[in-house]
């Protein structure tokens, strides 16, 4: 199938050192909507949508950029941070705004799960379904998010 000229932009711009350092696609040679449908097709066996994904991680977002602690300890155990970064991250996505630049860590003692992810991979979620490509160091694994987030 041909590629339009934005897929071809999009394409370019996950790669390293055109818009991060690392760029979106880790080691991951599938093109960007194999990888949006690999994990869309996850999503759908394990009954989760995208933008309860985002949705979770935006609340847990909110929370630890409002707390006037450096670590929240959350009622279920589990914990958040903030740890703000100035400036903005760029999107690979075409008309897709900056997102403030920053990582939330997360962190379920009980479950030793840990993750981390920035505003723009919960925007990138929430409208592409891009969790990023294996072995990205921004990964976001659905189905760890999935554990993590949606089963007891």
């Amino acid at each position: 199938m041909k590629q339009t000229p934005d897929e071809i932009t999009i394409q370019k711009r996950m790669q390293p050192g055109v818009i991060s350092l690392d760029g979106f696609l880790g080691d991951d040679t599938r093109h960007y909507h194999e990888i949006i449908n690999d994990d869309a097709l996850i999503l759908n066996r394990l009954g989760i949508l995208k933008e309860q994904i985002a949705d979770k991680l935006q609340e847990l977002t909110d929370l630890a950029f409002e707390s006037d602690d450096d670590l929240l300890v959350l009622d279920d155990g589990t914990s958040v941070e903030y740890l703000s970064v100035r400036g903005k991250m760029l999107s690979p996505f075409i008309g897709q705004k900056p997102a403030p630049k920053g990582f939330v860590h997360y962190f379920d003692p009980v479950r030793n799960i840990t993750l981390r992810w920035s505003p723009l991979n919960t925007q990138m979620i929430r409208d592409y379904g891009f969790f990023e490509g294996q072995g990205s160091a921004n990964r976001l694994d659905p189905v760890l998010l999935c554990k993590a987030f949606f089963t007891g």
